[in-house]
């Protein structure tokens, strides 16, 4: 950083500027860590020499919330791939099904939200398709952050859900489906080819929540990627430009997801593995009825507070995937 010629490369720069941030934060964290051990040691001796009920109760206090960080920092060193630091694409499609789906779809999409709400992740709805009679047929939002990726990569499945549905006037119980897909959103250093004669770009009018103004031009862009039949669209900006680019942004990722998939499955090929794709597998079931239960099918984690669940507190699920992977161990995004 001290070198006369640091600043000729700006984007070399800007990363290292970002590693040494990096570092620096994991460095805080431990000494943080440190000095909350040694306060806590300072009242558990100072309580017993004194017999003080009401310092012993402090220091009871103090480490559960060392136990609490500790656990943080664990988790932190499970996001070890090599996308986990970045920030993610997500996508939320409803199932067969018609409306009881599309709720469903709904009802998902709002659970990320108040979960990127309370991590503070920024997040941007760049397309949303909503259902003829209530919910959405689908949605995709960028979600940036520290190890947005990271954290999210769990929830890439099919996530099922068992209620009394309130769209019949019988009040029977139906099952639904809605997928859900994250991938990393890719770096502008990583290199996917894309043939400008292989798109087929058409421009819509937003039907958004842009305003009025969104509404009266021709601002929205759906992107087809001929050769994978990969559609992207977006309709979040004023710009046409900007929805553009936003468009080519997410594609450019779907694209490389899926080359890095093809790699993987014919690697699995070669060494005579049957290689288990998250995307389209069942992960998780939600009962609402006959009884209240959500439950993991991949690591056995269970939670009957399905409200809160609903609300956004998902971090019991999240956490329980990535210690049942270990240190970067996840299938490919």
């Amino acid at each position: 950083m001290q070198a006369p010629d640091f600043w000729g490369d700006p984007e070399t720069a800007q990363q290292v500027l970002k590693e040494e941030s990096d570092l620096r934060g994991l460095l805080e964290r431990h000494a943080t860590l440190r000095r909350e051990l040694e306060d806590a040691e300072t009242l558990v001796e100072l309580g017993r020499e004194a017999g003080d009920a009401g310092t012993l109760a402090e220091a009871d206090v103090a480490l559960q919330g060392l136990a609490r960080h500790l656990r943080e920092e664990e988790l932190q060193t499970l996001l070890a791939g090599p996308y986990d630091k970045g920030n993610a694409i997500l996508t939320v499609n409803a199932g067969a099904g018609g409306t009881e789906s599309q709720d469903w779809a709904q009802m998902l999409l709002r659970m990320y939200l108040r979960w990127f709400e309370a991590k503070g992740y920024e997040v941007e709805v760049i397309d949303e398709l909503r259902g003829e009679e209530a919910g959405i047929k689908n949605a995709t939002v960028t979600v940036s952050g520290p190890y947005a990726y990271g954290r999210l990569r769990a929830e890439t499945g099919v996530h099922r859900l068992v209620r009394i549905s309130p769209f019949d006037a019988s009040k029977r119980r139906h099952t639904s489906f809605a997928s859900v897909a994250v991938i990393p959103e890719v770096q502008d250093d990583i290199e996917v080819a894309i043939d400008e004669k292989d798109l087929q770009v058409d421009t819509f009018r937003s039907s958004g929540a842009g305003g009025q103004h969104v509404n009266v031009t021709d601002s929205a862009v759906r992107i087809r990627h001929l050769p994978t039949g990969i559609v992207v669209s977006c309709q979040n900006e004023r710009s046409q430009h900007k929805n553009r680019a936003t468009a080519m942004k997410v594609l450019l990722a779907r694209l490389y997801d899926l080359y890095r998939r093809q790699r993987d499955e014919e690697m699995a090929k070669l060494e005579g593995e049957k290689m288990t794709i998250g995307f389209g597998s069942q992960i998780r079931s939600y009962t609402l009825a006959p009884y209240q239960l959500i439950k993991d099918h991949r690591t056995g984690y269970e939670e009957r507070n399905v409200q809160a669940v609903l609300d956004g507190e998902i971090d019991g699920f999240l956490e329980a995937f990535l210690l049942s992977r270990g240190v970067g161990g996840s299938p490919s995004p």
